[in-house]
């Protein structure tokens, strides 16, 4: 019997061991504890890990994912149980042939050649669609395709037309329910009850399906949200890095989809649409076992989990070494989206994970598959405009450049002319863009630009701001010893004010303003309103296709230096004035008559909203 005295020395001794064994303390980024060696993923070298590689992916036959994510996860077995099972099913025959089987040579001999004939069909889709040269044979540049990191999805899908069809599968299909053999009824009944009850979630949320080379539409809201569960976070990763990284990825689809995400952290986690969660080997009560090191780094499931690898080396963003976690996570919510693989040099959505710089964006074929499903960004805007600005170059010129601009309450995006697309990264406050106007937006833009004159003014309500450019910030008092803001009536006279939207004709030095269904054309060499005005929409810039007219109550009146034309927006529409060059090609046609209307969508991409409370990503 030790006594009091021994017990006291023994634990003394016992701590001393446990603090040599491990640090108490340690650098919070824990650079000085040596991590544990994670378990690694093997390694395709041969023709028949090849085959279980082509399997498992949908090349030797297409897989039912989703039929996948209802089978009993079984997580009761411990992990050495489960890995001598797929140790039997890595050797080929999971049932030994009994020694009473009737030997069939020629019909071993069939089955051989038609397996093989998979085996190489198989393996030629895979390179085909890897950009490898297809040759059939698993050669060096086949194995290294396959070994790369990879996401867990399969890239051949059954096509599951209906919801009916996919609940029907899901109910009928044969799960791994042969262990539970020795269950009682009840248990039996239980799994097949919460099958029924995710078979009838799945007719509920996915009203189209074609999972084909356009995916399906995953969700019938546009505002989904997202959380990062608890029992799932990143060993690697601060959590605040987790969500700051995962908010940008949701963000990034937000920017060229009808699509908005927030973050939902207090809402039961069943109400939420899109679970991440980390994990490794069996995880988080998923079907699918992670495979370490090596391979696949995460998978996506259609009712809205996304899992990642947490043996893989997840790195944030301009980390230059590991897998970027952003690049991961934007792969991963498309699939939950509802976007197969796309195999396209530059998408998102390519199965293997290939390195990126940390400033990546969305290509053009991402882009444009998940507006196919959900639609392009509509919604109506303050003003549009084209800013002019002066670069010297590198030779001491002057070089006259312009951007366009579209503004919707305090937020603008940037539009890139050239590719067809708004920025990277936007919307921006406008405050961002220039200082001292109205931060909740302005009402228009007018840049007075001719030979004698060169003056940009902003309008909201009933006053009005000049823009010091060399500065970059509001005039208090202009060169002239004007103070601003000033009231419309007495720097425009004539006016009436409020305004819907003005802008500068260079054409013949007159502002137009708007206002319900009026015109005011003012002369800015007179400073007075033009003769006759103001006149009804309609009389100034009739329409050219009979009642194909927006009627007033202009949105925005926009030049366009890029097309050289002047465009009305009203709601999802717009209408381009006809220009001079229109009417030397058709005489007939009216002078600043309304060319018919275009929708704003088609024809300038991924002006989209983002949820409020992803507008300021912070960490």
């Amino acid at each position: 019997m030790l006594t009091f005295t021994q017990l006291i020395i023994l634990l003394f001794w016992t701590s001393i061991g446990s603090a040599d064994a491990e640090k108490l303390f340690h650098n919070r980024d824990h650079s000085d504890v040596q991590a544990l060696s994670s378990h690694q993923a093997e390694v395709i070298t041969d023709t028949y890990t090849a085959e279980v590689y082509l399997s498992r992916y949908g090349f030797m036959k297409p897989v039912n994912w989703e039929e996948i994510q209802f089978e009993d996860p079984h997580t009761n077995f411990n992990d050495d149980f489960v890995d001598e099972l797929q140790a039997t099913i890595r050797e080929g025959n999971s049932v030994p042939r009994s020694r009473d089987t009737p030997q069939d040579g020629d019909r071993d001999e069939h089955t051989t050649q038609t397996e093989s004939e998979a085996f190489v069909s198989a393996l030629t889709e895979f390179q085909k669609v890897s950009g490898l040269p297809v040759t059939g044979v698993f050669d060096e540049a086949t194995k290294l395709a396959m070994n790369k990191p990879r996401c867990g999805v399969p890239d051949m899908e059954i096509d599951l037309n209906t919801p009916a069809a996919a609940a029907s599968d899901i109910l009928s299909s044969p799960t791994s329910d042969s262990f539970n053999e020795t269950g009682s009824n009840s248990t039996s009944e239980a799994v097949r009850r919460r099958k029924r009850h995710l078979a009838a979630l799945v007719s509920k949320r996915r009203r189209k399906r074609d999972v084909g080379e356009t995916g399906y539409m995953a969700f019938s809201k546009k505002v989904l949200r997202w959380r990062l569960i608890g029992e799932g976070y990143s060993s690697q990763l601060s959590v605040e890095e987790q969500r700051f990284i995962f908010r940008q990825a949701f963000r990034m689809w937000s920017e060229v989809s009808p699509l908005e995400f927030v973050e939902d952290t207090r809402s039961p986690l069943e109400d939420v649409d899109i679970r991440l969660g980390f994990g490794t080997g069996r995880h988080l009560g998923c079907n699918q076992r992670f495979d370490g090191t090596g391979q696949e780094f995460a998978h996506a499931w259609f009712l809205g989990d996304i899992h990642f690898d947490d043996d893989e080396h997840f790195t944030g963003p301009n980390a230059g070494s590991g897998i970027s976690l952003l690049k991961v996570a934007v792969h991963e919510i498309g699939h939950v989206l509802g976007l197969p693989h796309i195999y396209r040099p530059g998408s998102i959505m390519q199965p293997s994970y290939l390195p990126h710089e940390s400033g990546f964006e969305m290509d053009w074929m991402d882009r444009k598959a998940v507006q196919h499903l959900y639609g392009g960004c509509k919604g109506r805007f303050n003003t549009v405009f084209d800013w002019i600005r002066k670069e010297k170059t590198p030779y001491g010129e002057v070089a006259i450049r312009f951007n366009t601009y579209f503004v919707r309450d305090g937020w603008y995006w940037l539009y890139e002319n050239r590719n067809n697309r708004t920025r990277y990264g936007d919307p921006v406050a406008l405050q961002a863009g220039w200082r001292g106007i109205p931060v909740d937006g302005v009402d228009a833009h007018v840049h007075v630009w001719s030979r004698r004159r060169d003056a940009v003014y902003f309008f909201k309500g009933t006053q009005f701001w000049r823009y010091d450019g060399e500065n970059d910030v509001v005039f208090r008092q202009d060169p002239e010893g004007r103070r601003y803001p000033r009231l419309i009536s007495k720097g425009f006279p004539g006016v009436s004010s409020p305004i819907d939207t003005a802008f500068y004709d260079r054409r013949d030095s007159h502002i137009y303003f708007f206002k319900n269904t009026l015109v005011y054309a003012f002369d800015v060499e007179a400073n007075s309103l033009a003769r006759g005005f103001p006149k009804n929409i309609r009389d100034v810039f009739p329409a050219v296709a009979s009642g194909d007219h927006p009627d007033g109550n202009i949105d925005a009146a926009y030049f366009s230096y890029t097309h050289n034309a002047v465009f009305l927006l009203k709601g999802a529409r717009f209408w381009q004035v006809v220009g001079s060059r229109d009417r030397w090609r058709r005489p007939s046609l009216p002078r600043n008559g309304l060319l018919p209307h275009k929708e704003v969508h088609r024809h300038w991409f991924d002006i989209c909203n983002v949820h409020p409370t992803a507008l300021k990503l912070t960490r």
